[in-house]
């Protein structure tokens, strides 16, 4: 499904030819202007009054059909505070010049940085391949923006309708899930945790999309905890559409860290891998020829059928609580914390330490090749 694109989204283009500011008359003397008219005066004596040609007042009054614009009605929200007014976007453009960041403009307009963000996201000029942020070009923008009536965008996004559609019917849909590749397919040896080697995968998440990645084999309980550091630009720079995840755990960065991490182990231990279906595992295919390991996934919603995986997590939020930036651990700190894991005694292995129960089932596998 393809997404509309975005004003900012058309800055990286050559510089255009520029037809002039857009017309944008005085707030002041439109608001002198209509507050005229709702006196009962005709246009062009309000016109006069509010400092303007009579053919300004003229042509103002018929193109808004002889009703004031939403800004200049006193009754509306604009007055509460809702929608920034032209006076609060000089004082943007002007704070912006002088290189106050998008919290300190917001802080001196009491507005929130949310608002001065998207204000300056949606309204800015592009027109010199930049994206420039002038009062009058964002009043524009906002007005042509804020004309009615408007098609609704189910209307004229059929794709997006159908879309819609499909999620409200309760159509799961997944461009990288195919039915071979569900749970249900699973080798018997995975379900009945008969032979070590397969894994149950998730990520942990913690503040400011900071996550951990985990892997928890199933007869062993043995984990495996995956480093995924958040990239160079991310804070710094907005994240391009089908581009990396700059939080650090996107599909291409999991993919390459679960690579990384279990190559290292022995063959028998690389057996299937089960994930839920996060957009995090949509490089699925490239894992199983990197890592050579199958990959299996959840029904949707069900959290159960990695069960093993969930206790873990449970048993790791001990180390990394809820709330805290993971961003901020090594990843030395998080490999001592997989091996002090791996160190407890489990009641479910008879008491032996997952670290004692992956090596004793190696030991085992030898054996038996030795004996084959």
């Amino acid at each position: 499904m393809t997404r509309r694109r975005r004003r900012s989204d058309r800055s990286g283009r050559a510089p255009l030819f520029s037809p002039g500011r857009p017309v944008v008359a005085a707030q002041d003397e439109q608001r002198r202007f209509w507050a005229a008219i709702a006196a009962g005066m005709a246009s062009e004596d309000a016109a006069l009054q509010a400092g303007m040609s009579q053919a300004v007042g003229t042509r103002l009054f018929r193109k808004a059909g002889g009703m004031p614009p939403a800004m200049f009605r006193p009754s509306t929200k604009l007055v509460s505070g809702r929608y920034l007014l032209f006076s609060e976007r000089e004082e943007i453009a002007l704070l912006r010049v002088q290189g106050c960041s998008m919290r300190e403009v917001a802080r001196r307009l009491g507005r929130a940085a949310s608002t001065i963000s998207r204000e300056l996201r949606r309204n800015a000029s592009t027109r010199s391949g930049s994206l420039e942020y002038r009062a009058t070009t964002a009043q524009w923008h906002a007005e042509r923006s804020a004309r009615r009536p408007k098609q609704a965008k189910l209307a004229i996004n059929a794709a997006l309708r159908t879309y819609v559609e499909e999620r409200l019917a309760g159509v799961v849909i997944k461009t990288f899930i195919s039915p071979e590749i569900m749970i249900s397919q699973r080798p018997a040896g995975a379900v009945d945790r008969a032979v070590p080697g397969h894994w149950e995968g998730d990520l942990i998440l913690g503040l400011g999309s900071s996550a951990i990645g985990t892997l928890v084999e199933r007869m062993t309980r043995f984990t495996l905890l995956l480093h995924l550091p958040r990239m160079t630009e991310h804070g710094h720079k907005a994240r391009m559409k089908n581009g990396p995840a700059l939080a650090g755990h996107g599909a291409e960065a999991v993919c390459d860290a679960i690579t990384r991490t279990i190559i290292t182990l022995p063959e028998q231990l690389r057996r299937s891998l089960t994930w839920d279906q996060g957009a995090e595992m949509a490089q699925h295919a490239r894992l199983k020829v990197d890592a050579g390991i199958q990959v299996y996934f959840c029904d949707p919603h069900s959290p159960w059928q990695r069960g093993t995986n969930e206790n873990t997590n449970g048993l790791l939020r001990q180390y990394f609580p809820k709330g805290t930036d993971l961003s901020i651990y090594s990843a030395d700190e998080i490999t001592a914390v997989a091996a002090a894991l791996n160190s407890r005694p489990r009641k479910t292995l008879a008491w032996k330490t997952p670290a004692e129960a992956v090596d004793q089932s190696l030991i085992s596998a030898m054996s038996s090749d030795v004996r084959n």
